[in-house]
């Protein structure tokens, strides 16, 4: 957990200059949150939604390891505060709620041939492999390259989904 003197540091500011705009560090990891949250929507929309079943798990997956490449320090000090902070849990719902959302775009036509429950299911594991501490470990501990890490997810959701319905 980042201390406010090494928050300061980072930043370019003094720890007087962050407490003059932030009452608390609760109140700092909200507005970090917020400002994550703002700029994964905008750095991040959906692309090749229409595309084949190749080019749009190549899009979800490239698009998805750049917002966790981008924020995975953020997301761990998020998940590790919540309890504590009781502002920051809606926001990480909201941020797991979007992936949900973007897979379900993205995966339409596989997913509209399963029963609600199994959708339901795919989507939770889909979520899961996706997540922030599924690609820190395969860069962090595995030293995979951001392409291998790709690689790696589009391999596996490519397996897990169900066949392409046919046009």
């Amino acid at each position: 957990m980042p201390t406010a003197a090494q928050i300061a540091e980072r930043a370019g500011y003094s720890v007087r200059s962050i407490f003059e705009r932030f009452p608390d560090l609760g109140k700092l990891r909200v507005a970090a949150a917020d400002y994550s949250l703002a700029q994964a929507a905008a750095l991040a929309p959906p692309r090749q939604v229409d595309g084949d079943r190749q080019a749009r798990i190549r899009s979800q997956v490239e698009t998805r390891a750049g917002t966790c490449e981008r924020g995975v320090a953020l997301w761990r000090v998020l998940l590790a505060t919540a309890e504590e902070e009781e502002e920051l849990r809606p926001r990480i719902r909201i941020a797991r709620e979007r992936t949900v959302e973007r897979l379900e775009v993205m995966y339409r036509p596989e997913l509209s041939t399963l029963p609600e429950r199994d959708r339901k299911h795919m989507l939770i594991a889909l979520e899961a492999i996706l997540d922030h501490e599924s690609w820190a470990p395969m860069r962090e501990i595995h030293g995979l390259s951001f392409e291998e890490g790709c690689a790696v997810w589009i391999h596996a959701i490519d397996r897990m989904l169900p066949p392409t319905p046919a046009a």
